[in-house]
C-alpha cells in the first residue's frame, strides 16, 4: 500500500472524498504513477497533483482510471461531477481569504482623522472581496456547465464502450473461432477492436475474440465463452509475460497488439 502524504485541510468534504477514492483505486491495482501514465495517457506529474489534492484531475481521467482499475466509471464520473462544482468554491473561499489577509490594516481610532479614513479602508476592502467574489461565481457558473456537458458525453460513451461484467442471469455462449491475417494481424471475426480495455469479470465479444488470439498464440484461456475467467486471466499474463509487457493480467492496447501481431507456438 502507499504511504500517502495528508490531503490540504482546506479541501472540500466531497473533493477529499473523490481524492480518497482515486487513492484506493490506484493502491487495488498496485499501480505506480508511471504506469498510470502509461494506461491512461496522463503523466506521471498530473496523477501526482491529482492524488496529493493539488489539482483536481479532469473526467477523462478518471474514467480512464476506472477503467484500468476495473471500476465503475459512471459511478466514478459521478462523483467527480459532484466534487468538480465544490472544487471551484474552495478555491473562491482560499481567494477571498488571501484577500482578506493582504489587506491593510485599518488606522488606530485616535483622534478626528481615524473616523475618516476607517470607513474608506472598510469600504475598499469590502469592494475587492465583491469583485473577487462576482468574478469567481461567473468562472464557477462557466467551469460547471462545461464540466456538465463534458460528463453526459463521457457517460454516454462509458455505456457505449464498457464491456459488460459477469452476473447471474449469464446465459453461457460458445463463440467460433476463425482466426485469419490481413495485413499483417489476426483476427478472429469476433471484433475488430485494438484498444477496448478487458479485465477480470467482464464478458462479450470482444473477451471472445482475446480467447480465440489468445489459443492461436499458444496461451490456452479454456473455454471460448467470452467470459473474462481465472483461465483467461492466467493466459493474458503468460503472454504477457512472454512479450516482454507490463503484467497485469488486464488486456489493453499494448496486448492487443501483442495478440494481433503474435506467432503462434
Amino acid at each position: 500500500m502507499s504511504r500517502w502524504k495528508p490531503l490540504p485541510a482546506e479541501l472540500h468534504p466531497q473533493v477529499h472524498h473523490l481524492v480518497v477514492r482515486l487513492r484506493r483505486l490506484k493502491d487495488r491495482g498496485e499501480l505506480s504513477t508511471r504506469q498510470l501514465a502509461t494506461k491512461t495517457g496522463y503523466s506521471a506529474r498530473s496523477w501526482q497533483r491529482y492524488l496529493n489534492g493539488r489539482s483536481l484531475p479532469p473526467g477523462k481521467a478518471v474514467e480512464a482510471l476506472a477503467r484500468v482499475t476495473g471500476d465503475d466509471p459512471v459511478r466514478l464520473l459521478a462523483l467527480h461531477e459532484t466534487a468538480a462544482g465544490h472544487w471551484a468554491e474552495g478555491r473562491a473561499a482560499t481567494a477571498d481569504h488571501a484577500a482578506r489577509a493582504g489587506a491593510d490594516p485599518a488606522p488606530p481610532a485616535t483622534g478626528r482623522s481615524a473616523y475618516g479614513s476607517y470607513p474608506r479602508a472598510l469600504i475598499a476592502t469590502g469592494a475587492v472581496a465583491l469583485v473577487l467574489s462576482v468574478s469567481l461565481a461567473l468562472l464557477l457558473a462557466v467551469r460547471l456547465a462545461d464540466t456538465r456537458a463534458r460528463l453526459a458525453q463521457a457517460r454516454a460513451a462509458a455505456v457505449a464502450a464498457t464491456p459488460a461484467t459477469v452476473t447471474e442471469s449469464l446465459v453461457p455462449v460458445v463463440y467460433p473461432c476463425r482466426p485469419q491475417r490481413r495485413d499483417g494481424h489476426w483476427y478472429a471475426g469476433l471484433s475488430p477492436t485494438t484498444d477496448t480495455i478487458l479485465a477480470y469479470t467482464h464478458v462479450g465479444p470482444e473477451v471472445a475474440e482475446a480467447q480465440c488470439l489468445l489459443r492461436r498464440a499458444g496461451a490456452a484461456p479454456g473455454d471460448i465463452d467470452g467470459v473474462f475467467g481465472p483461465k483467461t486471466q492466467r493466459a493474458v499474463i503468460r503472454l504477457q509475460t512472454r512479450e516482454g509487457l507490463v503484467v497485469d493480467g488486464v488486456i489493453g492496447p499494448h496486448t492487443w497488439r501483442a495478440l494481433r501481431a503474435a506467432e503462434s507456438e
